[in-house]
């Protein structure tokens, strides 16, 4: 079987300059990097209630080391309670969610995935929901993370039950599972819901991280830290993979195995981060592309710049949620879309312009 087919499928994946993109690369990161500090600083700094880096500096240095921080108490909460938590806990979900976006494109070799293609955000959505309603909501992390992995269970079983794990057949019952899963929710909001519990619901499904504390941030750090080691080090096999199956099973790569585990990896970071920020959208699908056209469709430079990327935009669409409309407070995945929306019209323009 010809290469030319599956190759000029995945064109929109592959396309670009390598040895110019590779020399772009270590810059991206370095830039990246620093760009994620101080984007840290800088949001934690911005509010109601400016707060300097020194006060910053002081706040941290204190919680770590136990010494004074000669703040007041409520400056001091407002900095360790409220405002650092929150932004790290943005960064972890932006980063986790564009790097799974990046993986599911490769996976699936399809340009529009993004980490909910198989149902999840439906599936976190109708566990976070059951609980609100049922005055639970101190439980809704926990039921938001079972309701991505039963989803998870039931689309890889679904494929699996027609007779194939190709991309094709996964990304069909995602399809299934997320329109089921999805009615079912719209059904408990419609039975259930009262005045008192919609408004939460609603911020939950429009994704905010209004509640971050702590734990939030603990666990989408932890969770974006793990899953990350196994995601990178299949930089390589994704590269195959991106060309087609049977491309890959000639350079021995075990192909369902590989897709069927990395699908498992990455809807288990993506349930975690969704059970503590709910459904942003646009992260995983937009920061993908964008960096793609900066340092090039090898994923070894791909997946580290895109998790850093991520972590940066979402930590500064939060900023601009939590600011603008002060005091009141939008909930993150309005923004993200209406950044991603106009931003993803102009990737598409760009790459039709970019066409011999």
């Amino acid at each position: 079987m010809s290469l030319a087919a599956p190759a000029r499928a995945a064109l929109p994946l592959v396309a670009g300059r390598p040895a110019r993109t590779r020399r772009r690369t270590v810059p991206a990161l370095a830039v990246l990097l620093l760009a994620l500090a101080a984007t840290v600083v800088a949001a934690t700094a911005i509010g109601p209630a400016a707060i300097t880096p020194a006060e910053l500096g002081a706040s941290v240095w204190a919680h770590l080391s136990g010494a004074a921080s000669g703040l007041t108490p409520v400056r001091d909460a407002i900095i360790w309670e409220g405002r650092v938590p929150r932004v790290l806990t943005a960064a972890a979900v932006g980063g986790g969610l564009a790097l799974c976006g990046a993986v599911m494109q490769a996976l699936t070799r399809n340009p529009l995935a993004d980490p909910y293609l198989l149902g999840l955000s439906s599936g976190a959505s109708t566990g976070a929901v059951i609980v609100i309603v049922l005055g639970a909501a101190v439980a809704l992390p926990f039921a938001a993370f079972a309701g991505a992995l039963l989803a998870l269970a039931l689309t890889l079983g679904l494929s699996r039950a027609a007779g194939s794990a190709s991309p094709t057949a996964v990304v069909l019952a995602g399809l299934a599972v997320s329109a089921v899963l999805g009615a079912l929710t719209s059904l408990v909001i419609f039975w259930s819901a009262t005045n008192d519990s919609y408004r939460e619901i609603l911020s939950w499904l429009l994704g905010s991280l209004g509640g971050a504390d702590w734990g939030d941030a603990t666990l989408a750090g932890i969770a974006a830290l793990v899953c990350a080691v196994p995601l990178l080090a299949a930089a390589r096999p994704l590269d195959s993979l991106v060309l087609g199956d049977t491309a890959a099973e000639a350079l021995g790569i075990p192909v369902t195995r590989l897709r069927v585990a990395l699908f498992v990896v990455t809807a288990l970071l993506t349930g975690a981060l969704v059970a503590v920020s709910g459904s942003i959208g646009f992260v995983g699908l937009i920061l993908p592309h964008a960096v793609r056209a900066i340092v090039g469709a090898r994923h070894r430079a791909l997946l580290p710049v895109s998790f850093l990327a991520g972590a940066v935009f979402l930590v500064w669409a939060d900023t601009i949620a939590r600011t603008v409309f002060d005091p009141r407070e939008l909930p993150v995945g309005i923004v993200t879309a209406l950044i991603g929306g106009p931003a993803f019209a102009m990737l598409m323009l760009r790459m039709r312009k970019a066409r011999p």
